[in-house]
């Protein structure tokens, strides 16, 4: 509860400000902690990963790997930093991220800003050894002339520090990155990080804004080159008709409720093109155990979010679980992965 209150008392600041004291405050310790066991059964695997829970944090939050243990600690069953490249890069220029607040949303246009790889890298290696599921987003510069030989160098530089990689193509804000996701370039970039060889599951993490016909040329893509999943899906570049605020016609990606419905379809989707064994992430619009459980019982393995917690404080991670459970019981299932796909 009083972490959920230091939330809501941080939108008197502007997002940047108010995303930078939080990270300030996990790194001071003064984070939430979950000190008990997840239920057994809430454990779920994932390309091979053991998890506690299916809960992961979306990348964007954790962009420099600056506190990914005090995020385990508050409950994340995996956390997801990021999103790095190659150089350090201050992203694009501000104001850059605006709160919807009549929406319950969010819309950024922030261009990865990071602090580089090498610092990102040093960060790592001081957790090395230590428990808990970690993955890094990778990205490209926005100046890149070859964007695939920045992923292919991040994802060698870090591949013995992480224990999952996602090549991010998604993102609305640097310009051109969506292209890779076309059957050629997509091709040659999952081709090119193939052969890196990386010993951890790397994942292919796409827009919303795709159409549904794409859904197999990306499964097979993914197959081809050996990949061991997709996550689904970034914010989105489109304005649903059910928007409110006044801030809706920034530019940007739009994330939280109003892509729920989009991305939830599209793990539908993907599921169906998939078959059962695929491994599939879903994001966009978790906000509760409810919309968590929709996206399980649609076809994910495990879900992320990250714009919920802008909106709900980090109590969100307990309630959703603690939904999980309820509901996992109630329909008779023993484990995630018996919902996984069940509706």
């Amino acid at each position: 509860m009083i972490h959920d209150l230091a939330t809501r008392l941080l939108h008197g600041f502007d997002p940047e400000t108010a995303h930078r004291l939080g990270i300030q405050g996990l790194k001071l310790g003064l984070g939430p902690r979950q000190f008990s066991r997840d239920p057994d059964i809430l454990h779920t695997r994932l390309a091979g990963l053991d998890l506690p829970n299916p809960v992961g944090l979306a990348a964007g939050f954790d962009k420099n790997a600056e506190t990914p243990d005090a995020l385990l600690a508050a409950g994340f069953g995996f956390v997801e930093c990021g999103a790095v490249t190659p150089r350090a890069q201050d992203g694009k220029p501000k104001p850059r991220i605006f709160r919807l607040e009549e929406d319950r949303a969010v819309i950024n246009r922030m261009g990865f800003p990071n602090q580089g790889l090498d610092l990102f890298k040093a960060r790592l290696a001081r957790r090395s050894g230590r428990k808990g599921v970690v993955g890094v987003n990778l990205g490209a510069n926005l100046d890149s002339e070859d964007r695939v030989a920045d992923y292919v160098a991040c994802l060698r530089e870090l591949q013995d520090l992480a224990q999952f990689f996602t090549v991010n193509i998604s993102s609305p804000n640097t310009p051109g990155l969506r292209t890779l996701q076309s059957s050629g370039a997509l091709d040659d970039l999952l081709a090119a990080v193939a052969a890196v060889g990386a010993k951890a599951p790397v994942f292919l993490k796409i827009a919303p804004d795709i159409a549904d016909s794409e859904a197999e040329v990306m499964v097979e893509a993914i197959r081809r080159h050996g990949l061991n999943g997709i996550i689904i899906a970034n914010t989105t570049i489109t304005r649903p008709e059910s928007l409110v605020s006044d801030k809706m016609g920034e530019g940007g990606g739009l994330s939280g409720p109003p892509v729920f419905s989009r991305s939830t379809e599209l793990v539908r989707v993907f599921r169906k093109a998939a078959g059962p064994d695929m491994a599939i992430i879903g994001v966009g619009g978790v906000s509760c155990a409810e919309t968590a459980y929709a996206k399980i019982r649609a076809g994910a393995n495990a879900i992320q979010l990250y714009t919920g917690l802008i909106y709900e404080g980090p109590g969100l991670i307990q309630r959703i679980k603690t939904g999980l459970v309820e509901r996992l019981q109630a329909d008779g299932f023993a484990s995630i992965s018996e919902a996984v796909g069940a509706e």
